[in-house]
Order: C-alpha cells, then sequence, then structure tokens
C-alpha cells in the first residue's frame, strides 16, 4: 500500500509538472502566432501604400512630363530674353529711321513753304516802267544760267529715296551720291549724305557706314542731321565692338545737341552701358 501510494504521488507530482510545462508551450505558440499576425499585417500595409506609391507614380507621370517641359521653356525664355534685347535696339533703330523720314518731309515742306514766299528776282519790270514799251528786257543776274532747276532737283533727291523706302539700297546709294553730285549746294545736300550712311548701315557694311556719317558731321557741321548722324555713328562702333568709342560719341551727341530726339535715344544707350 505504500509502494501504490508512492507511486500514485510521483504520478501526480508529474501531472502537476507537465501542466505548467503545457502551458508554457502552448503560451509561446500563441505568442508566436500572434507576433507572425502582427508581422503579416504589416507586410499587407507595406504592400498597399507600395501599391498606392506606383499607381501615384503612373498618375503624375504627366506632372513629370510637364515639369521636364517646364524646364524646357524656362531655357527658352532665357535665350528669347536675349533676343528681346536685340530686337528693342533694333526697334529704337527703326523707329529713328521713321522719324528720319518723317523729319526729312517736313524739312522739305518747310522749304518749299520759303521759296513760295521769295519773289522772283528774275521778273520783267511791268509795262510802263522805265524801260518803256519794246524795251529790250534786263540782262540776267550773273549766274542765273547755273541756277539749278528746283523741279529737277526735287525729282531727284525724291527718286533716291523712293529707292531707300523700298528697300533698294544700292540703288539709294548710287541716286544719292548723284543728287550730291548735280546740287552740291542744296539745303537737302546734308540728308543726302545721311541717307547714304544709313543705306550702307542697312546692308550691314558698318565701316563704310560710319565713314559717310563722319563725313556729314565734317562737311556740314550746322545742319540738323548731325545728332542723327551722331546717333547712327555710335550705332556703328557698337556694331564694330567699338563701345568706347561709342559711349564717347553718345556723350559727345548728349553734351552738344541736349534735348533733340538722338540726344534722348543716346541717353537710354548710355544708362545701358551702365
Amino acid at each position: 500500500m505504500t509502494v501504490i501510494r508512492r507511486y500514485g504521488l510521483l504520478a501526480a507530482s508529474l501531472l502537476m509538472l507537465a501542466q505548467p510545462a503545457r502551458a508554457a508551450l502552448f503560451g509561446n505558440s500563441d505568442e508566436l502566432a500572434r507576433q507572425q499576425q502582427a508581422l503579416q499585417q504589416r507586410v499587407d500595409a507595406l504592400d498597399a501604400r507600395l501599391g498606392k506609391l506606383e499607381a501615384a507614380m503612373q498618375q503624375n507621370q504627366p506632372l513629370l512630363d510637364m515639369l521636364k517641359e517646364v524646364e524646357a521653356l524656362k531655357a527658352e525664355i532665357a535665350r528669347l530674353r536675349g533676343r528681346s534685347e536685340v530686337q528693342a535696339n533694333q526697334l529704337d533703330t527703326l523707329g529713328k529711321r521713321q522719324n528720319d523720314l518723317y523729319a526729312d518731309l517736313d524739312q522739305r515742306l518747310a522749304d518749299l513753304a520759303k521759296a513760295a514766299k521769295t519773289p522772283d528776282a528774275a521778273q520783267p519790270p511791268a509795262a510802263g516802267s522805265e524801260a518803256g514799251p519794246g524795251a529790250p528786257p534786263p540782262p540776267a543776274p550773273s549766274g542765273a544760267a547755273s541756277k539749278p532747276d528746283p523741279l529737277a532737283e526735287s525729282r531727284s533727291y525724291d527718286s533716291a529715296l523712293a529707292l531707300f523706302r523700298g528697300g533698294k539700297y544700292k540703288g539709294a546709294i548710287a541716286g544719292f551720291n548723284d543728287f550730291l553730285k548735280a546740287y552740291p549746294g542744296s539745303a537737302l545736300a546734308a540728308n543726302a549724305q545721311y541717307w547714304v550712311g544709313y543705306s550702307y548701315y542697312a546692308q550691314k557694311d558698318y565701316k563704310a557706314s560710319l565713314a559717310q556719317q563722319k563725313k556729314l558731321v565734317a562737311t556740314y557741321p550746322d545742319s540738323p542731321k548731325v545728332p542723327d548722324a551722331l546717333l547712327n555713328i555710335a550705332t556703328n562702333q557698337i556694331e564694330l565692338n567699338d563701345m568706347a568709342g561709342a559711349r564717347k560719341t553718345l556723350q559727345e551727341l548728349v553734351a552738344k545737341h541736349p534735348g533733340t530726339p538722338a540726344a534722348k535715344l543716346a541717353e537710354r544707350r548710355l544708362a545701358a552701358f551702365k
């Protein structure tokens, strides 16, 4: 009975020891299962986020393409700004040319009006004067035979100017040079000389244009076209990369001819040098 009781007690003891071990074993298994489930949930969440990111990238591809286009447009804008500055200078030049044409027309109209008010000195005396009837006409004043024909002079100048306006600069140069040879003392001689220089400039022959405009300043120092010639001289110097010479010419123009349209343009160009 004692032995049986001992075996019973031993079995009971073993059973009692087995219960915590079984609980610990199954408890660890549950914890692992819980951790595995949590890890799987995190993996699933990451998969979901990755899917969303891939979808977003696909949806934002047009936006990325637009960003590339924006960068390309920025480069194009920078290039166009450079061209805009060049064109602004060209617009100044074209505006100056247009103003010159109008000023030329105004001067011609003023000259014609002045000529219309001047009495003809060669007009013969009226009947009943001291010469008496049948008397021979008074002799022509000295040099009358060499007096230029105003209509021929006007036609010659107009013909050359029409060639210039039509962009036929070589013909305009020849026409204005012929005018200067035929009518060196004309009130329009300085204008003709200016258009010769400007025609060379329009052909991008800057050295020839520079020489012709300097000739105008030297030959007709009191002409109203001198400020315009100086401005064109500076423009040619800029084209020839003589920036120091251009600055000096512009400063001379502003100092000697203040208030003129050419001087105002010169001030703008001097400001651009700073």
